[in-house]
This record gives structure tokens, C-alpha cells and sequence, in this order.
């Protein structure tokens, strides 16, 4: 009898391993083999163990880690950040609630290619949008997207405008869960509204915010959509990110051995900070 339960187990998880092998455990095993064992473009006819030594040589490596780890430092807080204050606000019995839940809700609606196309009109340093507001405080136009300088941060205010109203509607479903009572209580000791978002509030959305945080971190490391649109990387790789990287080396460049290496180097940065989040945040979460 327990032998017929195992192999019926067994039969049921038989379609979500064969999928889980098929598109993750495979493709993972052949990125690390062809990034040891494969040939690069650059390396002649010689095996590529040195993929990975061209790395620590690669310029552009480095620039493209440094933008990664910029945009994620400022991208995910933000998005975190905003996605809360907006939660909270609507949440809140205060006339238009619904029009507010839904305007900030809408650029999640869109798709990315559609919201590039949209801030490159905003962007444009002739016809744009914000320089257009700029020139009625006699402020000369700016080349938002063409200044290494600007560009970088131009595109993590776009990233921040779309993924913070998406994640508010998970802040937005935790604060509806939480007993009115708590708070009730909190007021009848007299305890500030700061106070009470300290100790009560957000405590009670850490498991929410564990999960928005993961979520940010990956978008930052997988949105690339709008880097085809609005900058290609450029100017001078001072947007260029290491997935859009990736994408190069294999699909521009055809040096699918080195394009190999960077997938290895990006899997196990995710593997570090998985181990981060629920090795040491996910300690502090109460559920």
C-alpha cells in the first residue's frame, strides 16, 4: 500500500520535474558547460577556461556590474519605498480612493516596451516633456538619455514609476489583513502615528516586504526591454546592464562561450543573494 502511494506521488510529480529539468536544470548545466568547454569568438579554436579570465581584463565587465549594482541599490528601496507610502495612503478613508488605487495601479498595465516608447517622448531633449517644463523656469534643455551622467538615473526612474504601483497592491492587500483592533488599542495608550507604523504597522508587512524585495531584485537583474528602446546600452555602456550584456556577447557579438561565462557569473550573484534573503532577512520576518 505505502509503495502504490510513493508511485502515485510520484506520477503527480512527474510533469512539474520533467518541465523543471527540462528549462531550468539543462540550460544551466550547458551555460556552465559551454562557458568552460565551448568556443569564443575571440579564442580561436582554443577551449575557453579563459572565458573567465577575460573577465577580470573586460572593461565593460566591470562598468556593467558597477550599473548593475547601482540600479539595484536605488531601484529596489525606491520601488519599496513608494509602493508603501502609496499603500498607505489609499488605504486610508479618503474621498476618490478608487481613481487613486487605479492611477497608481495603471503603468503596471503597461507593457515595457510601451512605457519606453512613452518616456523616450518625455526624454527627448528636443521635444520632451521635461525639458519643455524645464524651458518655462528658463532651464536649457537636458540630454536625459545622452549624458552618461543622467542616463543611468533616467532609466531607474522609469523602472521605479512602473513597478512601484505594482507592488502596492500587495502592501494594499497585507494592510486590509491587519486588526483594526491593534490599533485601536495603540490609540487608547495615546502612541503617535509614528509609532504605531514602527511597532505595529510595518512589523506586521515584513513577510509582504520579503516578498516585494525579492521580486524588485530580481526585476532589476532581468529587465532589459527597455534598454532596446531607449539606449541600447549606451551612451559609452553607462546604461548597459548585465543581462542586456549577455544579449550582446551572444546574439550581436556571436560569442555564445563568453556570453556563457557572464550567464554563470549573473546566476551565481542571484545564488548569493538568495542565500542573503532567506539565510539572514527572512530571520527577522514574523509570520
Amino acid at each position: 500500500m505505502f509503495k502504490t502511494y510513493k508511485a502515485q506521488a510520484w506520477l503527480l510529480l512527474a510533469p512539474a520535474l520533467i518541465l523543471l529539468v527540462a528549462f531550468t536544470y539543462l540550460p544551466i548545466g550547458n551555460t556552465i558547460w559551454r562557458s568552460v568547454f565551448g568556443f569564443g569568438v575571440q579564442m580561436g579554436n582554443q577551449a575557453s577556461p579563459e572565458n573567465y579570465a577575460r573577465l577580470l581584463d573586460d572593461p565593460v565587465f566591470w562598468q556593467v556590474l558597477k550599473n548593475s549594482a547601482l540600479y539595484a541599490l536605488i531601484t529596489v528601496p525606491a520601488s519599496i519605498f513608494f509602493a508603501l507610502s502609496m499603500a498607505l495612503w489609499v488605504n486610508g478613508k479618503i474621498a476618490g480612493t478608487g481613481f487613486m488605487r487605479l492611477s497608481f495601479f495603471t503603468p503596471t498595465m503597461l507593457p515595457m516596451i510601451s512605457v519606453a516608447n512613452i518616456w523616450l517622448l518625455f526624454y527627448s531633449s528636443e521635444i520632451g516633456l521635461f525639458n519643455a517644463v524645464l524651458g518655462w523656469f528658463g532651464v536649457s534643455g537636458v540630454n536625459w538619455l545622452g549624458n552618461p551622467d543622467t542616463a543611468l538615473y533616467s532609466l531607474m526612474t522609469m523602472t521605479i514609476w512602473k513597478e512601484a504601483g505594482f507592488f502596492m497592491i500587495f502592501y494594499l492587500a497585507a494592510l486590509q489583513t491587519i486588526s483594526p483592533d491593534l490599533y485601536k488599542a495603540a490609540k487608547t495608550e495615546n502612541a503617535s502615528s509614528l509609532y504605531i507604523f514602527r511597532r505595529i504597522t510595518f512589523p506586521l508587512l515584513m513577510p509582504t516586504t520579503l516578498f516585494v524585495f525579492v521580486n524588485a531584485l530580481l526585476n532589476s537583474f532581468k529587465l532589459i526591454d527597455h534598454l532596446f528602446i531607449l539606449t541600447k546600452g549606451g551612451p559609452n555602456n553607462a546604461t548597459n546592464l548585465l543581462l542586456y550584456y549577455i544579449y550582446e556577447n551572444s546574439f550581436s557579438f556571436f560569442d555564445t562561450a563568453y556570453a556563457s561565462a557572464l550567464t554563470v557569473i549573473l546566476l551565481l550573484i542571484l545564488i548569493v543573494m538568495a542565500l542573503i534573503q532567506f539565510g539572514v532577512i527572512e530571520r527577522r520576518v514574523h509570520y
